[in-house]
């Protein structure tokens, strides 16, 4: 594990105007990849905006892996649904991490992020200073389906004993 940088919190908010695949409702989770990091939200039940708030810890250990998400039907008999997928890049968060500011006031905006065709963003995001640390929320367009969006948030974690950030370049 020495080649690890630090760890990503990400928190699943919640999804907007999901795809419904059963009948005008859906049973969605969210299934997050890093690598070979694997992990899963639980499944909210007949709803196309549903309300997650759950928190994933991934490991980083190199920046430019972005972290992928799919949100999914969760279905008992069959194989479940796609209901769209996006991707966040860690790169433009990590660079305002990389500053180590301190003593800002809560809310200060220290990046906007646009939507553009190289990013899953609905819509400009900012990292922001909140609680003493960096944080981005963002509104993610699902690709491969009609509608949806998902609305998640990143906070990076420093690791004692870790290289962090200061090495790397963007």
């Amino acid at each position: 594990m020495e080649n690890i940088l630090g760890l990503i919190k990400l928190r699943i908010k919640r999804g907007t105007n999901l795809k419904a695949c059963d009948t005008r409702t859906s049973d969605p989770y969210v299934f997050v990849t890093m690598a070979e990091q694997k992990l899963k939200t639980g499944v909210v039940k007949d709803n196309i905006n549903p309300e997650w708030n759950e928190e994933l810890t991934l490991y980083v250990s190199d920046v430019n892996i972005p972290v992928h998400l799919t949100v999914s039907d969760k279905d008992t008999f069959t194989v479940d649904d796609s209901m769209g997928d996006a991707e966040i890049d860690l790169k433009p968060y990590l660079q305002c991490v990389k500053m180590n500011l301190s003593d800002l006031p809560d809310g200060h905006v220290i990046k906007r992020v646009q939507p553009d065709r190289t990013n899953c963003l609905a819509e400009e995001s900012n990292c922001i200073w909140k609680n003493g640390k960096v944080t981005q929320e963002m509104s993610l367009r699902l690709r491969n389906v009609k509608s949806g969006e998902i609305t998640v948030e990143i906070e990076w974690v420093n690791l004692p004993d870790s290289k962090g950030l200061s090495e790397i370049e963007f």
